[in-house]
């Protein structure tokens, strides 16, 4: 299965991209790095940059029907660029329409808020967006990693690198049985 990686061209936080991208890949998945610029994207260590990648689809130039599934990665800066992005929140939002899978680490669920997609949801993050999840309707919960299945699709959440084993762990399953 194609799995969308979406990223803003600076901000995302490096190994929330590379870890869920490796864990794709050892699942047989195919992942792509879908940004809102062509080129490469920047990615940091926290704070301090780190490696480029380079951009494999823009977002405006393709759409959420061409995935199987989507990866949002964190990063303080990426979900704020992205949120600020109309064409990004119509693609983020579109995997919800069409029932395709989604998977957020970090702060990425400020993307998942602009995109009015959590009402009703449980999920977890960052916790300094717990309150920007519950004011949209969502309910938040600090656990390392959360699925949740109201609405069309399944929602994979998880709040920080230190989790990244159990949220790479249970995304790609949870993505593999939604194909299936």
């Amino acid at each position: 299965m194609r799995i969308a990686f979406l990223t803003a061209p600076e901000g995302v936080e490096q190994v929330e991209l590379t870890d869920p991208w490796q864990a794709a890949v050892d699942a047989g998945h195919k992942p792509v790095l879908v940004s809102t610029q062509s080129g490469e994207v920047q990615a940091f260590h926290h704070l301090d940059k780190a490696d480029t990648f380079p951009v494999h689809e823009v977002v405006g130039e393709t759409s959420a029907d061409s995935y199987g599934g989507l990866v949002l990665p964190g990063g303080v800066a990426n979900p704020d660029f992205l949120r600020m992005d109309d064409t990004a929140v119509a693609f983020v939002r579109d995997f919800f329409e069409q029932g395709r899978p989604v998977a957020a680490i970090c702060h990425a669920p400020w993307t998942l808020v602009e995109a009015d997609v959590v009402r009703g949801r449980v999920l977890t993050s960052w916790p300094s967006l717990r309150t920007d999840i519950r004011n949209a309707g969502g309910t938040w919960i600090d656990e390392q990693v959360t699925v949740c299945d109201h609405g069309p699709n399944k929602l994979v959440t998880s709040r920080k690198p230190d989790d990244l084993k159990a949220f790479c762990e249970t995304y790609p399953d949870v993505f593999a049985g939604e194909a299936g």
